[in-house]
């Protein structure tokens, strides 16, 4: 069971980024009804929630810094984090992860037990 996160890049400060995140193709029946949630990590800063998604009923949750900017959706296999007016303190490496309780608990990373890689993103004029 993998997870695999993608779409980072650099952006112009107000600019729109749309992370994917893919579980891999044996896994795809067993995450079904999994929570998928987004995390971030900025240089020297600890590990924070962004977004998470209910694998039962597609209810979504956000931190309130993100929430108007960033929308989490799920179609099949795949997560994504739309993020729109970037902002340079949205600089960090962005890592999807999935919680098998679908709790969607973004104040605390102990549920969510499988993590992708991070996708880097920089915003920066």
């Amino acid at each position: 069971v993998q997870l695999q996160a993608s779409g980072g890049g650099s952006v112009q400060p107000g600019d729109s980024l749309r992370l994917s995140c893919t579980t891999s193709r044996d896994s795809f029946v067993t995450l079904d009804y999994w929570a998928i949630g987004w995390f971030r990590q900025a240089p020297g800063k600890e590990r924070e929630g962004v977004s998470c998604i209910s694998g039962a009923d597609g209810s979504t949750y956000y931190s309130d810094s993100m929430e108007g900017r960033f929308t989490t959706s799920r179609e099949k296999n795949t997560v994504y984090l739309q993020m729109n007016s970037l902002k340079p303190e949205d600089t960090a490496f962005y890592y999807c992860a999935a919680d098998q309780f679908d709790r969607c608990d973004l104040g605390t990373t102990g549920p969510f037990i499988i993590w992708g890689q991070g996708t880097l993103v920089t915003v920066s004029s």
